[in-house]
């Protein structure tokens, strides 16, 4: 409708009692609500996928927080425009008054020299920085800008939540709740949306300008569809589709089907998309898909990650392509995946349970005399550099946390282990 700006603008929160999800950080009680109520923020960068709220949080802290909020967008903006904001910044600060906040969204498109220009304004107080990323910080951040910020991750919003925000929009909006709207159905607005609250937001927007009949809309999984096939997603390196592909392209390798992982590859050549980010997703499955079965993929899928560096474009796509097929043509396991999750699944369930005397650590003589490291067994002085002995509390003893999957590389790992510790394999 004219004259109005669009419903995701519209529906923007503007405090943390009307912010969806994130509840295990903005929660009552969780670690960013504490700071915003105490009025105390260190520098943080918000990492999560698109539409999650990332930006409004960050308008909503500088609200809550009364502090001057500047923002810079890493896509459009140089050094020089940095150093405008921190000059600005640094001239707005009288006496001990808080510092204003800078808010840079997709900071991992910032290069090294643009981070570095924000070290001195972070590290003297100048600027409280918060950054948003959809990228791993670890990759993205250098790590001098890392070490002075808190990261802290953003998820998916869940089907509660993106159902508490259509039903905000039907029965808040200036537009829409003046509509004769009914929703019958809600799971392809739910589908499309993929836990992108702004995308739910711009789907809704769409079918609800649809034709009227009978002086109703009614959305059901029918219409939302039709609609969305009528105005088709482009490939986006930073939306939805982003993601997409770049899963369709990971279960492609998981399912042995090099084809499809080069059509998939192929599709983010063809887009644009970042080298270094398909890299790092290869890095990932060649571990946790592939893994003991073939521990070799890790080392090439890693030194595709370096070469990709060196090489840069076009010819990237070809070590990429090689990498993808390697990959996807190698054995599976995904038994270090498994065992991963099932020892934090344990150490859930168990707490910190102390570490056996025999495993201490003794720098110390009060150490030494409280039996820290006594009983250790060096293994190198038994037969085959092996004895058996206790490395876990007694709390979890004989506890199977790895299990050898049936490929032949990990045949022969399952054949050692039986020999090695007959008391925990061959029961």
């Amino acid at each position: 409708m004219s004259g109005y700006p669009p419903l995701a603008e519209r529906m923007r929160p503007q405090n943390l009692d009307q912010y969806i999800g994130q509840h295990h950080l903005v929660g009552e009680g969780a670690v960013l609500r504490k700071m915003i109520d105490r009025g105390v923020i260190s520098s943080i960068i918000l990492w999560g996928p698109p539409g999650v709220g990332k930006t409004t949080l960050a308008r909503i802290i500088s609200k809550q927080m009364e502090r001057p909020f500047y923002v810079l967008s890493a896509i459009s903006s140089g050094v020089k425009d940095v150093r405008e904001a921190i000059d600005k910044a640094r001239k707005s600060r009288f006496f001990s008054s808080p510092s204003p906040i800078l808010f840079i969204d997709e900071i991992h498109r910032f290069s090294k020299s643009q981070q570095d220009s924000l070290l001195g304004a972070v590290e003297e107080g100048v600027v409280t920085l918060i950054g948003a990323t959809t990228e791993n910080p670890s990759f993205e951040v250098i790590s001098p800008l890392l070490s002075r910020c808190q990261v802290y991750v953003l998820k998916s919003l869940e089907k509660a939540d993106l159902l508490d925000l259509m039903n905000r929009c039907l029965t808040q909006d200036i537009v829409l709740k003046k509509k004769a709207i009914e929703v019958k159905e809600h799971q392809a607005l739910l589908r499309f949306s993929g836990g992108d609250a702004r995308k739910l937001l711009n789907i809704l927007e769409l079918v609800t300008n649809a034709d009227i009949s009978n002086g109703k809309i009614e959305i059901d999984d029918e219409m939302v569809t039709s609609h969305l096939q009528q105005n088709p997603a482009q490939y986006d390196k930073n939306g939805e589709m982003h993601y997409d592909i770049i899963s369709a392209f990971i279960k492609s390798i998981r399912g042995s089907d090099p084809d499809a992982a080069v059509y998939w590859l192929a599709r983010m050549v063809e887009g644009g998309e970042d080298p270094k980010f398909i890299a790092r997703r290869l890095i990932i499955s060649a571990s946790e898909d592939i893994g003991l079965a073939n521990p070799n993929a890790l080392l090439l899928a890693t030194n595709c990650f370096e070469a990709i560096k060196m090489v840069g474009w076009p010819e990237s796509r070809i070590i990429l392509s090689q990498t993808a097929i390697y990959l996807a043509t190698s054995p599976k396991s995904n038994s270090a995946y498994m065992a991963i999750n099932e020892a934090q699944a344990l150490v859930k369930q168990t707490g910190n349970l102390p570490v056996p005397l025999q495993l201490r650590n003794a720098p110390t003589k009060l150490m030494k005399e409280l039996d820290y490291g006594k009983e250790y067994k060096y293994a190198h002085s038994y037969a085959n550099n092996f004895v058996e002995q206790d490395y876990v509390p007694d709390e979890v003893k004989n506890k199977r946390l790895y299990t050898p999957q049936n490929n032949a590389q990990e045949i022969k790992v399952n054949e050692r282990l039986n020999h090695l510790w007959k008391n925990r394999y061959n029961k």
